[in-house]
């Protein structure tokens, strides 16, 4: 009989379906060894979203649905994985690698040689998010593994819709590998080390948010980040006249998209400007267009400038934009380390640095009037810092049709307050607050954005916990 040797499922369907799942995979599992189940959810954007990587406060809500991960030691050095979701996805849903490959004269390789292994197939492309947490153990941990594993994953975060589907992968396996290796790993450096499987062996330029909501999050509740790098300050209880709900504009988000990275690169490239303008001291490095800055004034954050600071002193000297080979030759690089300024582009600049110094003040602003007691004030004030957030990705050119005109019904209906594209923009799925029990609201939104669009939006409604807050069970097959 299978039983649960550890843990519990938390009165949570998804797990007790999961491990129901696991237990009836003797393709993959055997009764040999434990396994071990670990659970992440998605999280949703409330506020915050891209000024993350420039080091602002954000406010996340982790989601329902979420990914799961089963993890089973095994003698041979080979990771053998098999995804349940992949197929939908147009996919292979089974990856095998031996562990030798991430080795070279017993040294753990690069992580550019660890990235060209999972793009020789496209369609294999996904496995990076799942073997890539054994690289980076092996990198920043100084683990040796001396065995392999078996490893089954069940995602339920929809991929493209901006809720962190790629977060809820990493965090979920990273978990249960450190779990089925007896690694001890605290909850925020776990949250660093996801990150650094998706900038590093993915090759997408995330910032640390969407991993720290899905390791750290509480359920129902706002989690509340400082990214510099990576501060919880902790959860933020939503009042209870309120709900926060995503509705799904049907327009494909990627992190890894175009005008994601090149807003990115812009923020950091206004950042470099600022420097020399502040008189900070900028020295080379050894790597090609990446500088490192003295800067004890900021922290090496935009989102520590004022407004009043920023219109005062540095954003009438900022260029709406620049090319990348005019930048180079001037400044010679960027303090990012995880995106290049390419000469054959041209960056927006001012926008992109306007964003985070306004968006930190808008996100700490909110978070101090959702701790007050809530009135018609306070509660056209939160809507109105949805909105400007909105209207200031727009201006850096992450906005889309299908997104604005979400935010626009929204803001013709007395029971929702606010609305906001998310995460990284470019589609992906906008972010409600609204009237508790105005889920009817929300579906009429929903039918008319239909009736507009002919693209029925997914609604993201309700919370589940964070990684951390589920720990793992450890599953015994008999």
């Amino acid at each position: 009989m299978d039983r649960i040797a550890a843990g519990s499922t938390d009165h949570l369907q998804d797990v007790a379906a999961f491990a129901d799942t696991v237990a009836q995979a003797r393709e993959l599992f055997d009764d040999k060894s434990e396994i071990y189940i670990t659970r992440a959810p998605g999280r949703l954007d409330l506020m915050g979203g891209i000024a993350d990587y420039s080091g602002s406060l954000v406010l996340e809500m982790p989601i329902a649905e979420a990914a799961l991960a089963a993890v089973q030691k095994i003698k041979q050095r080979v990771l053998q994985i098999v995804s349940l979701s992949a197929e939908e996805n147009n996919r292979t849903s089974s990856f095998e690698m031996p562990l030798d490959d991430f080795e070279r004269d017993g040294k753990p390789v690069s992580y550019a040689a660890a990235q060209s292994i999972f793009k020789r197939d496209q369609r294999n492309g996904w496995a990076a998010y799942i073997a890539g947490a054994f690289l980076v153990l092996m990198r920043e941990k100084h683990v040796h593994f001396d065995s392999g594993a078996k490893i089954l994953i069940d995602s339920k975060v929809p991929e493209g819709k901006g809720v962190s589907s790629s977060a809820a992968i990493e965090v979920a396996v990273m978990s249960a590998v450190a779990a089925a290796y007896s690694i001890v790993i605290e909850r925020q450096e776990l949250a660093l080390l996801c990150q650094q499987v998706e900038n590093l062996i993915v090759g997408a330029p995330c910032g640390i948010m969407d991993q720290l909501s899905t390791a750290c999050g509480a359920e129902n509740k706002l989690l509340s980040i400082i990214c510099q790098p990576a501060e919880v300050r902790g959860a933020i209880s939503i009042p209870g006249n309120l709900a926060v709900w995503g509705i799904d504009s049907g327009v494909r988000h990627s992190v890894g998209s175009g005008d994601y990275g090149s807003v990115r690169i812009g923020a950091f490239v206004g950042y470099r400007i600022i420097a020399d303008l502040a008189g900070l001291k900028v020295h080379q490095t050894k790597t090609k267009g990446v500088v490192k800055i003295t800067d004890e004034k900021w922290g090496g954050y935009l989102a520590n400038i004022t407004p009043e600071e920023f219109e005062r002193n540095y954003a009438a000297q900022l260029p709406r934009e620049i090319s990348g080979a005019q930048f180079l030759a001037k400044y010679k690089g960027i303090t990012d380390t995880v995106t290049k300024v390419s000469p054959d582009k041209t960056y927006q600049v001012l926008n992109p640095t306007a964003h985070p110094v306004y968006e930190n003040f808008r996100v700490n602003k909110f978070a101090k009037l959702l701790n007050e007691q809530m009135n018609k004030i306070n509660l056209d004030e939160l809507g109105k810092l949805m909105y400007q957030s909105h209207e200031s990705y727009s201006s850096c050119g992450l906005g889309t049709g299908g997104t604005d005109l979400l935010v626009e019904l929204v803001a013709k209906s007395e029971k929702l307050y606010g609305a906001r594209i998310t995460g990284g923009g470019s589609g992906g799925t906008v972010a409600v607050l609204g009237a508790k029990g105005a889920d009817e609201e929300i579906q009429k939104i929903a039918e008319r954005y239909e009736r507009k669009t002919g693209y029925r939006p997914r609604i993201f409604s309700g919370s589940s916990p964070g990684a951390a807050e589920f720990g793992h069970l450890k599953l015994k097959l008999n």
